[in-house]
């Protein structure tokens, strides 16, 4: 290749080249002209366009708008109003700024950009066909505000158009921006048509129910039936928006928004401490959902780390990762049953799907999860045609196993307690055990179904991350020791980390090469079946090279251990074991998912069982 010289790009390729940074396809374009719109203070953003915006895009917006004076400049390179000095980039507010978006649409598409501010008698307007960036001003009709009208995107670099999807992909790219933006300011009115049809149409939503309903519009109203409001504040960083429970899952992160001072932004950060929050209670390879706006000073985040500016860099990224796991992990640990539950959202907003394969467990929803620490009242009647002596013998009933059968093997029937009068717990009161897997109780709301090994391990183990947190595991000595047959593997791994098992509550001590003694276990597992138990943890400790890996992992090890040590199928339970099981639930934290993510519970409301059945109809 011949020797070059070095000469200065002309405009034109240089704007060409500045779009390939900010416009990549459609959707990029109409991000940067909806960032422009909330700039300007826009309180209706209108968004039209054909063939998934490769043939046109329109927005238009009630904002300031652009003097006639400014207009020519508004298409230049490096020209913009919204930042001045270094200190005004370094505390930046604004979501757009580099001063290059108008000019590289412009440079890549037919450009006509229609202006008006409040202040000006008459709207002009200037036009660009994709060359240097020579315009003229003319006369337009137009209210107050601006419009940007894009057509035949990349009609002249024929190259960057072959990377083109198809319609439906661009729009659907199209629409997630809109998605986030509409997400991102509640306080501005959104509508968006493609090929002449209206595909939202949002109006401003300023109070809590009004932003729930645009959450349930754009995304899922299963989301809003599943999911908990999240409102705190510590140290500078605020945090407020909406986490869906464990039970809600997704396959795929399509349903995760985070925005930082109003900008939606993917971090690695933040990534680690959502996952982190998470970690105890989904289930193996789903995605939480959550929509959450985190605040703070400008100076603590550098939004001018990419191009499209979807990173941010904190300035103390510990501060910011321990507020958001620390936050979240405890308000996903306050999720159990609760009284006086009401839905998130208005009735009309009815689940879609159902199920856990379908990304949530519709069951759960209609209880509200917060802590309730007061005791439950079982003063209160039953019946107002039952005497006192009559509710005493009642509640007694519910409290032990039931020995009025009849000859023909039925369990009598008792009266049941009248739910509106009632004091009843969230979970209700068991009523029966089905194929020794399921605990039916009867609750204020109607049928709960409980999977008693699920929800007996995820008791088994909170009280064993309690208890080793604060004092270690308390263990209890086997009355006869118990010798295994083991490998020699398994014999190495229970004397290499000997006394790092014991602060788990197990004594392993090794009788030969491939024996060991089993002195003690934890008290909590006094009815496990020991030599699973003691297999499978020294599984996990084989799998770790070192004590300190062991111990960063210890919750995994717990779990494992609280799998061994909780109530197996089949097993037989007597209704106040039944119900001691459910009253321990409502203590428990994270008690809606085992330690692998199931649900542990689920209910049916008479609302569910008459339509079952066609009753009313």
């Amino acid at each position: 290749m011949a020797e070059r010289t070095i000469e200065i790009l002309s405009p034109r390729l240089a704007n060409q080249i500045a779009a390939g940074e900010v416009v990549e396809r459609p959707a990029s374009v109409v991000k940067e002209l909806i960032e422009n719109s909330l700039d300007a203070g826009a309180t209706r953003i209108d968004i039209e366009v054909e063939q998934g915006g490769l043939k046109l895009i329109r927005v238009r917006d009630n904002g300031r708008g652009v003097a006639k004076s400014d207009l020519s400049l508004a298409l230049a390179r490096h020209a913009t109003s919204k930042v001045y000095s270094l200190d005004e980039l370094e505390a930046l507010v604004s979501l757009g700024f580099r001063g290059e978006a108008l000019a590289s649409v412009a440079s890549v598409s037919r450009l006509n950009f229609t202006s008006k501010p409040a202040s000006q008698a008459d709207a002009w307007q200037v036009q660009s066909q994709g060359r240097d960036m020579l315009t003229e001003v003319t006369p337009a009709a137009h209210t107050d505000g601006t419009s940007v009208e894009v057509r035949d995107l990349f009609f002249n670099t024929p190259a960057r158009r072959k990377f083109l999807r198809t319609e439906k992909t661009e729009f659907s790219h199209l629409e997630e921006v809109i998605k986030r933006q509409a997400l991102s300011r509640f306080d501005v009115g959104f509508s968006l048509r493609h090929n002449n049809r209206t595909i939202h149409a949002l109006r401003p939503a300023l109070t809590i129910t009004e932003q729930q309903r645009r959450i349930a519009a754009l995304l899922n109203p299963d989301f809003m039936l599943n999911s908990i409001l999240i409102e705190t504040e510590r140290a500078g960083l605020k945090m407020t928006g909406w986490v869906g429970l464990p039970t809600f899952s997704r396959s795929s992160a399509d349903m995760q928004y985070f925005f930082v001072n109003g900008r939606v932004v993917r971090d690695r950060v933040i990534a680690h401490a959502v996952k982190q929050a998470y970690r105890d209670v989904l289930f193996h390879g789903r995605q939480p959902c959550f929509v959450l706006f985190l605040e703070l000073d400008s100076l603590g985040v550098d939004v001018n780390v990419h191009p499209t500016k979807h990173e941010v860099r904190f300035r103390d990224q510990r501060l910011v990762h321990d507020f958001l796991f620390s936050q979240l992990h405890r308000a996903l640990a306050e999720v159990r049953p609760q009284l006086g539950a009401e839905p998130l959202v208005a009735p009309e907003l009815t689940p879609t799907t159902s199920g856990i394969e379908a990304g949530e467990f519709g069951g759960q929803r209609s209880l509200n999860m917060a802590d309730r620490s007061a005791p439950y009242s079982m003063s209160s009647t039953p019946s107002s045609s039952l005497s006192t002596g009559e509710q005493v013998a009642f509640y007694q009933q519910l409290q032990r196993p039931s020995d009025l059968v009849t000859e023909r093997g039925w369990q009598a029937q008792q009266p049941l307690p009248q739910t509106s009068q009632v004091d009843i717990p969230p979970l209700g009161f068991a009523i029966a055990q089905l194929h020794g897997v399921f605990i039916l109780a009867q609750s204020e709301q109607g049928l709960i179904l409980v999977d008693m090994h699920a929800a007996h391990e995820r008791i088994t183990y909170e009280r064993m991350k309690n208890q080793y947190d604060q004092q270690g595991i308390q263990a209890q000595p086997l009355l006869v020791p118990l010798k295994l047959a083991v490998s020699n593997r398994e014999a190495d791994t229970a004397e290499e980390f000997a006394e790092v098992l014991a602060t788990f509550g197990l004594e392993l001590q090794r009788s030969g090469p491939e024996a060991l003694t089993v002195r003690q276990i934890p008290v909590y597992l006094q009815q496990a079946d020991v030599e699973p138990l003691v297999r499978s943890v020294l599984a996990d400790f084989s799998s770790h090279e070192s004590s300190d890996a062991i111990l960063a992992q210890r919750n995994e090890i717990l779990s494992t251990m609280a799998c061994h040590g909780s109530i197996r199928a089949n097993r037989k339970l007597t209704i106040p074991e039944m119900n001691g099981l459910l009253r321990d639930m409502e203590r428990t934290e994270r008690s809606g998912q085992c330690n692998h993510g199931r649900p542990t519970w689920t209910q049916l409301s008479m609302t569910e069982l008459d339509k079952l059945f066609l009753r009313g109809r």
